[in-house]
């Protein structure tokens, strides 16, 4: 419930053929101060679909890697607090609830993380380290910004306070194994520029190594073991994510 002097709240998401997703976030939403849309030329209706709801703002800006298409998004932002969601996520009424209350404080946080819920094939992913995963969702714009250098799995810096909400986020982040696949492909070729351009050097050894162990913590350690045949697909791909980060590295030269 919003009372008068409520600071306002601008929600940010950035998209690219989220047609499955686009129309039940933006829905989900519909309690923010202003919507903005950051789309990097979707070919799947995506664009149509945001069309038909006449008070989000929507801009296109061509894919370079994640935390630039963030940062770009945050300067079309009217208000402070910033709600940065994803079009995969979902926030229940009570996390709602408790973002409406949180900002109203006279000792709000500068940011707040949040944790999220994972679900995959109608299930929710208890194990394999998914079950402690959080994110910053919710900050104000002043305090917080995007760490350069980061192509993916970016990182917010805050010049402030941090807080933890208590309500989580519901994330649906794969459709399937494949739809899985394709997005740490993408992830893999974004950190092989990354890595490049800190100057790294690319070892076939070290990046197996690596991978072996990445498995090994997700499945066994983690405990992705009792999520069935999603945790031990999931924990394999992941691992061939973090080989493939190699893969792509070496091809840049």
């Amino acid at each position: 419930m919003k009372t008068q002097n409520m600071p306002k709240i601008s929600a940010l998401l950035i998209t690219y053929n989220e047609i499955l997703h686009i129309k039940e976030v933006l829905e989900n939403l519909s309690f923010a101060d202003e919507i903005i849309v950051v789309d990097s030329f979707s070919t799947d209706g995506t664009v149509e679909a945001i069309k038909d709801f006449p008070q989000v703002q929507l801009f296109q800006n061509p894919f370079v890697d994640f935390t630039s298409q963030r940062t770009f998004a945050l300067t079309k932002a009217s208000f402070d607090w910033i709600l940065f969601i994803d079009a995969d996520e979902r926030l229940p009424a009570a996390a709602i609830a408790e973002i409406q209350a949180e900002i109203q404080k006279p000792n709000a946080h500068d940011a707040y993380w949040m944790r999220r819920k994972i679900y995959f094939k109608g299930r929710r992913l208890r194990f394999g380290g998914r079950m402690t995963d959080k994110i910053h969702r919710l900050f104000q714009k002043g305090k917080a910004r995007y760490k350069p250098g980061r192509l993916v799995h970016e990182k917010l810096e805050v010049n402030g306070s941090t807080g933890l909400l208590k309500n989580a986020l519901n994330h649906y982040p794969y459709q399937s194994f494949a739809h899985y696949e394709a997005k740490r492909i993408h992830y893999a070729k974004l950190k092989a520029r990354e890595l490049k351009a800190q100057g790294k050097k690319p070892n076939a050894v070290w990046y197996f190594l690596k991978a072996v162990y990445k498995f090994v913590r997700h499945y066994f350690l983690k405990l992705g073991i009792f999520d069935g045949l999603s945790g031990l697909v999931l924990a394999y791909l992941t691992a061939k994510y973090v080989y493939m980060r190699y893969v792509y590295f070496k091809q840049l030269g």
